[in-house]
């Protein structure tokens, strides 16, 4: 006797019946099989931007860093995604959000992580940190061209590196899983100066706003902290890592001209977001 064997259901029916597990300014993350959740990235996110997270975070993971596995990428309905292993964890930022009275053992928590992954050489693959920059100043719509060339002038007499630098190094991107704390979001990844790379997780705490879901107390938190909270980080980086305040201040300027072609438009004004974010 025969056994007929049901097709298998296309891309597109497996994400209607996949639970969408968390939602971000650029993806929508979903449920994808035992230990495994797809990245899904909104119709307007080019295809580069996806391939280029899927090969540097294989990369990472390869080298035995703190980031999740990663299996493949893949199109659906046009939109391009990328699936990862299931973290199962909290963000650092969920944590202080459930026990606000950690807030400042985490920021210690996040000066050592960075500093732990500034020890690793960064996988070859990745690009130049120095070269990521220059493409934002090049690109950065609100600059003249007098002041590009200034900027990249100022950018060229920075130190290159060799180290892992993440580029969007935060609480939020920080889970910690069972295994330990994992890095996730590695798009942004380069090979390059450490300072240039607290730099700009520097420029995220003294400027950056908490997602629209955080509630209300620790807006109002993070508004009469963030001062002290930014002296914590650089006080604690500084004694593992070494290095001076100036050498972090000068790779500001770069950074806040590069920033404003980086900038990312939101598909609606609120973010939802999961109990746990498996990977964001």
């Amino acid at each position: 006797m025969s056994t007929v064997t049901s097709p298998e259901p296309s891309l597109t029916q497996k994400l209607q019946r996949a639970a969408r597990v968390g939602k971000g300014f650029t993806s929508d993350i979903y449920e994808w099989g035992e230990r495994r959740v797809l990245k899904l990235f909104h119709g307007w996110v080019p295809a580069y931007r996806a391939q280029r997270e899927f090969k540097v975070t294989r990369a990472i993971h390869a080298a035995g860093l703190p980031a999740p596995a990663t299996y493949e990428l893949i199109t659906i309905d046009g939109r391009y995604g990328i699936v990862f292993e299931r973290v199962e964890g909290l963000s650092m930022l969920r944590h202080v959000q459930a026990k606000p009275w950690t807030l400042f053992t985490a920021v210690r928590c996040l000066a050592e992580l960075h500093a732990q992954i500034h020890c690793c050489v960064s996988p070859i693959e990745l690009p130049s940190q120095r070269e990521w920059i220059a493409c934002g100043i090049d690109r950065a719509p609100e600059l003249s061209a007098a002041q590009k060339q200034a900027t990249q002038k100022a950018l060229a007499a920075l130190p290159v590196g060799t180290a892992l630098c993440h580029g969007d190094f935060h609480p939020e991107n920080v889970l910690f899983a069972a295994r330990g704390p994992v890095v996730i979001d590695w798009e942004t990844a380069t090979r390059g100066d450490p300072l240039g790379d607290v730099a700009c997780t520097s420029r995220l705490i003294q400027d950056a706003s908490l997602p629209p879901w955080a509630p209300g107390y620790m807006h109002c938190l993070l508004k009469c902290s963030r001062a002290f909270l930014h002296r914590s980080y650089l006080n604690r980086y500084l004694q593992l890592r070494g290095g001076t305040r100036r050498q972090i201040e000068n790779w500001k300027a770069p950074l806040n001209a590069a920033a404003t072609s980086w900038r990312v438009p939101r598909t609606s004004p609120e973010l939802e977001s999961a109990s746990s974010n498996p990977v964001a």
